[in-house]
């Protein structure tokens, strides 16, 4: 809630007369104080720098807002609502599935800790997952990572790839779950070395991914919580294995409050 540019540009939008909501974990912060109305996060202090907890609490956040706004404005059938509230209750099991891969997570970690760039890459909700898990890793690891729209590969960003410039792939379920394995297909024939994250079950690109990471079973709303936290591991054990410092990495600052 302190961001300096986040805080511009609401106070503009304030001006110009919209009605503004914060989505903040400090209560108090500037932009609770500025909005006109807030959601707090209630994810409790997170001390270090690089977000994760509340990464996910904001999207926790948004969706539970956009549902709210939907249902009140009749937008959505009660079979629809009951299935939105349902996969949301769905994620902490999820989410405890994947933090007992732990270990699995570790170990592609520290095998894929000695490249140097990676690509991660993801289609439709998938893309902002795919950004997230590649500024995880630059932040806490201090390698380059770059989140790429799986539909944007072919525009330029394929270039990049070979043996040495590995891909993390969001292959789990999805409406555009096909594509993404085409994806996969076109990036290992460039010999770049592919991780992909599939569905339990899901065995499409066995024989051309280099390491799979199987994720729960779970619906598309649902598995972006998920495979986010997967892709935040990654990154940590990558951190660890290297030996950076996880909580407080070089250059950075938890708030930047000036512009």
């Amino acid at each position: 809630g302190e961001t300096a540019d986040t805080i511009m540009g609401m106070r503009q939008a304030l001006e110009r007369g919209a009605l503004t909501v914060a989505i903040t974990n400090v209560v108090g912060s500037t932009a609770a104080r500025d909005a006109h109305g807030v959601v707090y996060l209630q994810a409790g202090p997170e001390i270090g720098v690089a977000s994760t907890k509340t990464f996910i609490s904001h999207v926790i956040s948004h969706y539970l807002l956009a549902i709210r706004l939907a249902a009140s404005r009749q937008r959505l059938s009660p079979e629809r609502l009951e299935d939105l509230v349902a996969s949301l209750r769905s994620v902490p099991e999820g989410i405890r599935s994947v933090l007992a891969m732990e270990e699995r997570i570790k170990q592609l970690a520290i095998k894929y800790s000695g490249y140097r760039n990676f690509m991660f890459t993801g289609r439709a909700i998938n893309y902002p997952v795919a950004r997230e898990g590649a500024l995880k890793l630059k932040e806490i690891s201090y390698l380059h990572a770059e989140g790429i729209s799986g539909g944007e590969l072919k525009h330029g960003a394929i270039a990049l790839l070979d043996e040495n410039f590995p891909v993390v792939a969001i292959c789990t379920s999805s409406p555009t779950r096909e594509k993404m394995i085409s994806n996969v297909h076109e990036m290992a024939a460039r010999d770049a070395p592919v991780l992909a994250l599939v569905t339990e079950g899901d065995d499409s690109v066995d024989d051309v991914a280099a390491d799979l990471l199987v994720m729960p079973a779970a619906d598309e709303a649902a598995g972006v919580l998920l495979n986010t936290v997967a892709l935040q591991l990654f990154a940590y054990h990558v951190a660890v294995a290297l030996g950076t410092d996880v909580d407080q990495p070089r250059n950075l600052a938890k708030s930047v409050t000036v512009e």
